[in-house]
């Protein structure tokens, strides 16, 4: 799925959540200076950054089928290797990387096996391929309460608890179905404060991902009504909302 925004709009949506939450997904996948890292579904760089902080620019290398996400990503660290690609179509030869990482882009692609393998393959035996998604399935994405409160007044809203990998056991699942060796699993937590209703809300209303699209379809009076339910399910402000994401990784075969 390409993600028709710009990459400040995308940042300002989801970027608070993805970036605390790239430090721990690079940790959790013991990232070591030497290796050589790809970013699948770069985005605008969240997790790009945190393998150039810890391996050098020149040893990682990102996609994402979004030009303006790979525009972005070229003006914040240019010595990256970044290319327009999908993740079933990787275009880099075989057994490239010591390390291939999706963060929160499994369930955006059209086919997830076909990227797990995909992502495998560019991957030296041995070497690690990981993934992490949010956990839209259950109560503690970081969209949770809007999908709640959107369901509350419209019951067809359909949310994103169907995407692949956002139920708990589900990433690991299509990890053995691409074929990944020695595959485990766990979850990461970020917190993110909010000082007002509207900074946590904004962001919705800037059009990215299912949520935004969700909302720019609402009518003036449909919008306000979901925005004062959100406001009742939320704590009155300054407040925390915690959201966890679901891990995988396993070793290219």
């Amino acid at each position: 799925m390409s993600f028709d925004v710009s990459a400040s709009a995308y940042s300002r949506f989801m970027g608070q959540y993805s970036e605390p939450l790239a430090a721990l997904f690079a940790d959790w996948c013991s990232i070591e200076h030497g290796q050589r890292a790809l970013d699948v579904g770069c985005g605008t760089g969240a997790l790009t950054a945190q393998l150039a902080a810890r391996l050098g620019e020149r040893a990682v290398a990102a996609i994402d089928p979004s030009a303006s996400f790979v525009t972005a990503l070229r003006d914040r660290l240019p010595d990256v290797r970044a290319a327009i690609a999908s993740a079933e179509d990787l275009p880099f030869a075989d057994n490239e990387f010591d390390v291939a990482l999706a963060q929160l882009v499994v369930h955006f692609m059209t086919d997830p096996v076909a990227g797990l393998r995909e992502m495998g393959r560019v991957t030296r035996p041995g070497g690690i391929v990981a993934a992490c998604v949010w956990d839209y399935s259950g109560q503690t994405g970081p969209v949770s309460v809007f999908w709640a409160a959107a369901r509350e007044l419209d019951p067809s809203a359909r949310g994103e608890s169907g995407l692949a990998g956002t139920t708990e056991g589900h990433l690991a699942d299509l990890f053995d179905e691409a074929g990944l060796q020695n595959v485990r699993s766990s979850s990461l937590t970020v917190t993110r404060r909010f000082e007002s209703f509207d900074d946590w809300w904004r962001p919705y209303t800037l059009g990215v991902g299912p949520a935004g699209q969700y909302v720019a379809t609402l009518s003036k009076a449909d919008r306000n009504a979901l925005r004062a339910r959100c406001a009742r399910l939320l704590p009155v402000a300054p407040f925390e909302t915690t959201a966890k994401a679901w891990c995988a990784r396993g070793e290219s075969a």
